[in-house]
Order: structure tokens, then sequence, then C-alpha cells
């Protein structure tokens, strides 16, 4: 009887072991998509964000561009509310301020047009993709 006892928790152990692992890959490839919500309403700044939370874009179909000063943008220029211009697009990167791998860097044009040190040859091509997260709006004329 003890045998058959074994046996049966053997086999068990058998076709469960492949059905974990099946759902860790599962889960490995097809993550949970990462929340947007991080409380910051746009175009106020009053929002700190959290980590690897990103501003969400204000640009859809059904809401259109947010246009935004030099002005308004130069107001947003510390590291707790950090935005920054790139080619006449305004991007709040304040949750990303503590992860850039370049340090304060990237503090060294909040508030302002970062154009020119984003595209130096620091950054890696990545970046490129990677900024569209944080887009909240165009620079206005």
């Amino acid at each position: 009887m003890t045998m058959t006892m074994t046996m049966n928790k053997d086999n068990i152990t058998l076709l469960l072991l492949p059905l974990l692992s099946a759902l860790f890959l599962l889960a490995y490839l097809f993550p949970k998509p990462k929340s947007n919500n991080n409380n910051n309403k746009k175009g106020t700044g009053t929002g700190t964000g959290g980590k690897f939370k990103h501003a969400q874009s204000t640009a859809n179909a059904n809401n259109p561009t947010t246009y935004y000063t030099n002005e308004q943008v130069s107001k947003h220029n510390t590291r707790t509310d950090c935005w920054i211009i790139v080619k006449h697009k305004v991007y709040d990167v304040t949750s990303y301020v503590e992860e850039h791998p370049g340090g304060d860097a990237i503090l060294n044009n909040a508030g302002r047009d970062s154009t020119e040190g984003f595209y130096g040859p620091q950054h890696a091509t990545r970046v490129f993709d990677m900024v569209d997260e944080f887009y909240i709006g165009d620079l206005k004329n």
C-alpha cells in the first residue's frame, strides 16, 4: 500500500513539475503590463510619480496634443519636478531622474532644451524609443 501511495505522489510530482514550469515560462514571456497611473495630472507638475511610473502621453486620437511654452517648461527644473525639451517635444522625466545611468547629468538641462545632450554619444539608441514613455506635449512656438 505504501508503494502505491509513493508512486501516486511521484506521478503527481511528475505532472505538476512541467505544468509549473510552463506557467513560469508564460509569466516570463508575457509579463503583466505596467500601469502608467501615477496620479500626476498633465500640465500641473504637482505629482512626483514613483519609481518606474511614467507620465502618460496626452496625445492620442481622442485627446489632442497639449502645448507648453518655454516659460512653463522652465518652472519644472528640479530633481522632484523635471521636464526637458527634445526637438520641440516636452517630456516629464521626473520619475526617471533617479534611474538615469548618467546620474545628475539629466538635471543639467532640467526645464530647458536638452536636444544636444540627448543626442550626444553617451546615449545608446534604445533611449530614443524609451523617451516616448515620458512625452507630455509639444513646445509652443
